[in-house]
């Protein structure tokens, strides 16, 4: 039986914090140049506290006052060995965005949030996906595929849509860059591999640089097969990610559900914040430092 996922596992161990006798206006100006809602309080690396904005809204008119004498002692915190769901029922029964995570000793050694929970269950989903799409290839095309998991060369990548968003691949390349990279789905040929699930995930890596990508690799027994996606992306002209074309000025349908509600000067605001990676680091993604 696989081992239940820990805090260890999900947890971002580079970790931004505020000190003590820093004062209000000081962590106000942080907060408001990142993109966080608030900092742990370490001293000497020890945690002593978490700090929110909506804590430092409470202390407007005293801009000048210490951390240390506005914070509240102490704060709800992880240990590295406490299970994922034990962390998520923390996160949702408290309300918190942000649970850190401290040694034996006391000291700051990471942060979860609740995007690493959501990151958790994709991952745990990936497994129910991947069969489906085994299964439905096998049958199509009468042949068995094997399961691996593995790094594949971007350059090798064989695609088989015929189109992608650019909004999309924008929104991509944050959730990348937060560590939300799902592995693609690919069959692999002799001549490359074939993308059956991730593309707009693997054009955004390919902009950023990227060389190389995770994925969940279907190896078939008989290589001979032509597989009807391998017909279909030859009918459409599709041999590299560079024939691939990228849509600019229309939204990608999930983007224009979600931000339907946004002007369009917000709008860009958001799509430019997500381009330029604020919030995010460079590739690779989701480093343990």
């Amino acid at each position: 039986m696989p081992k239940a996922p820990t805090v260890s596992d999900y947890m971002v161990s580079s970790v931004e914090s505020v000190e003590p006798d820093m004062t209000v206006t000081d962590v106000a100006k942080k907060i408001c140049e990142s993109n966080f809602h608030g900092f742990p309080v370490t001293q000497d690396g020890y945690l002593v506290s978490f700090i929110t904005a909506k804590e430092l809204l409470r202390f407007t008119g005293r801009p000048r006052a210490k951390i240390k004498d506005v914070m509240k002692m102490g704060t709800i915190c992880a240990v590295p060995e406490m299970s994922l769901d034990d962390a998520m029922r923390v996160l949702f029964r408290y309300g918190l965005r942000n649970l850190p995570v401290v040694d034996r000793a006391g000291k700051l050694i990471g942060i979860i949030s609740n995007i690493d929970v959501v990151r958790s269950h994709i991952e745990k989903s990936r497994p129910a996906k991947v069969l489906s799409v085994k299964t439905f290839l096998e049958r199509q095309n009468g042949i068995h595929l094997k399961v691996v998991n593995g790094d594949i060369p971007v350059a090798e990548a064989l695609p088989t849509q015929k189109e992608v968003f650019m909004d999309e691949l924008i929104g991509r390349s944050y959730e990348i860059k937060r560590g939300l990279n799902e592995p693609l789905v690919v069959v692999k040929r002799r001549n490359g591999y074939l993308v059956v699930d991730g593309h707009h995930r693997l054009m955004a890596a390919k902009r950023m640089g990227a060389t190389t990508f995770n994925a969940i690799i279907l190896e078939p027994d008989d290589y001979d097969v032509e597989l009807g996606l391998e017909r279909t992306a030859r009918k459409w002209g599709l041999y590299s990610l560079s024939d691939v074309k990228i849509i600019e000025g229309t939204k990608h349908p999930f983007i224009e559900m979600t931000t339907k509600m946004m002007d369009s000067d917000e709008l860009a605001k958001l799509s430019e914040r997500l381009e330029t990676g604020h919030a995010g680091g460079e590739w690779p993604p989701g480093e343990k430092k």
